[in-house]
């Protein structure tokens, strides 16, 4: 049985289909492996009534994750609500969460504005805003081979929506593994080796079809209610020969690696513990 968490900071509209799309991610990629998912929620996320109680009925209490026995661990993004992610309401849970990540899990996993807070979290790296929201599906290329990236092809898609950037040159100053990238989006997934195997998405591998479309649909709304001055750019490479989703496959391989990193991480951990009992036994029976 391999535990996984999921903190799930997607805003109320993405909520359930969050959970949806990870579940579904998970069971494709398991091949065979018993997965339990629990879910949890920072709390200072501002939830509407009708997903309080979602997150009350069906989510673990965020205080709770700190006595789980969890192997793997994944963190969504959020929508920003400040300039600077040190101001953001939940930067104090953020800071409490990865530092647990480092010292009670085998990986953790960090997407989009998590990725960026953990980064910032470890290494004092800043991501630095964009003149333009990247938003679509880019070509990546691979150009690092590791556990994580096994058995991807030199090139795979991703889809990307968000309004900041990590430089390249700070990740590889302080030790971090870039395994896709492009030269329109930057960087695309990377990795550091520490205690625990942190491996970070500025995309989104777990998005469906149709969830590009969601979202231009949320921002134009809100252009044209006012409440954004900028009108939203249409996703780019989303509807080149129709709506599709051309970056699944490697998003089940990217969560196969990863699963298959926390099994062996799991058995690794089984035989440590066994080994002093077996050299007991042996001393005992000479």
């Amino acid at each position: 049985m391999i535990h996984i968490g999921l903190v799930n900071n997607m805003p109320d509209s993405a909520l359930e289909a969050t959970e949806r799309q990870f579940r579904t991610l998970l069971s494709e990629a398991g091949e065979g492996h018993q997965i339990k998912l629990s879910l949890f929620a920072l709390p200072e996320v501002v939830r509407s009534d009708k997903a309080k109680c979602r997150i009350d009925g069906s989510y673990a209490s965020f205080g709770s994750l700190w006595g789980a026995k969890l192997d793997g661990l994944i963190v969504t993004g959020a929508e920003p609500v400040t300039p600077k992610l040190v101001d953001e309401p939940c930067w104090p849970s953020m800071v409490k969460l990865i530092d647990w990540a480092e010292r009670n899990t085998y990986s953790s996993v960090w997407s989009c504005l998590a990725a960026h807070a953990a980064v910032l979290r470890l290494d004092g790296i800043k991501r630095r805003p964009l003149q333009d929201k990247v938003f679509g599906i880019y070509e990546c290329a691979k150009i690092c081979d590791s556990r994580l990236t096994a058995g991807l092809p030199d090139r795979v898609w991703m889809p990307h929506s968000r309004w900041n950037d990590l430089p390249k040159d700070a990740l590889l100053g302080c030790g971090y593994r870039i395994l896709t990238r492009s030269d329109e989006v930057g960087v695309d997934a990377f990795e550091k080796q520490g205690k625990s195997l942190f491996v970070f998405f500025q995309g989104h591998p777990e998005y469906e079809a149709g969830s590009l479309l969601l979202e231009y649909r949320r921002d134009l709304k809100r252009f044209l209610n006012e409440e954004s001055a900028r009108r939203p750019s249409m996703p780019q490479g989303y509807f080149a020969g129709g709506v599709r989703g051309p970056w699944h496959p490697t998003a089940v391989r990217l969560y196969r690696n990863w699963l298959r990193h926390l099994a062996e991480q799991q058995s690794n951990a089984l035989r440590t513990m066994v080994r002093p009992a077996e050299t007991r036994v042996n001393a005992i029976t000479a």
